[in-house]
């Protein structure tokens, strides 16, 4: 089996696949502070329920990718859910070493 490396350029294509921004408890707190909100308010401005209705997520933007992607990268990169953190290591999608120019593997 093939080792993931992956060396984070800041690119922003793990933030345009489709699908949820999953945030624990943790996230919220540490996101809403860093945003200068309460934690209701970042929950009624920026989250949804989770496609599974088992949690909340960040919502996306008009294009489909989060709603914390601005061109310059990630808003709230000090503070970015515990998920998006572990991309690739604990969690990835179908083709994202061709998205992402800070992929590749090493032989295991």
């Amino acid at each position: 089996m093939a080792e993931i490396v992956h060396s984070c350029r800041r690119c922003g294509a793990c933030c345009r696949w489709e699908g949820d921004v999953c945030l624990t408890d943790e996230d919220i707190t540490a996101i809403a502070s860093y945003l200068g909100l309460t934690e209701p308010d970042f929950i009624e401005r920026y989250c949804r329920l989770q496609r599974n209705r088992r949690g909340l997520s960040l919502i996306d933007a008009p294009d489909g990718a989060c709603i914390m992607l601005r061109p310059d990268g990630c808003f709230i990169q000090p503070v970015k859910p515990r998920q998006c953190r572990d991309f690739p290591l604990k969690w990835n999608f179908p083709g994202w070493e061709q998205r992402c120019p800070g992929a590749g593997k090493s032989a295991t």
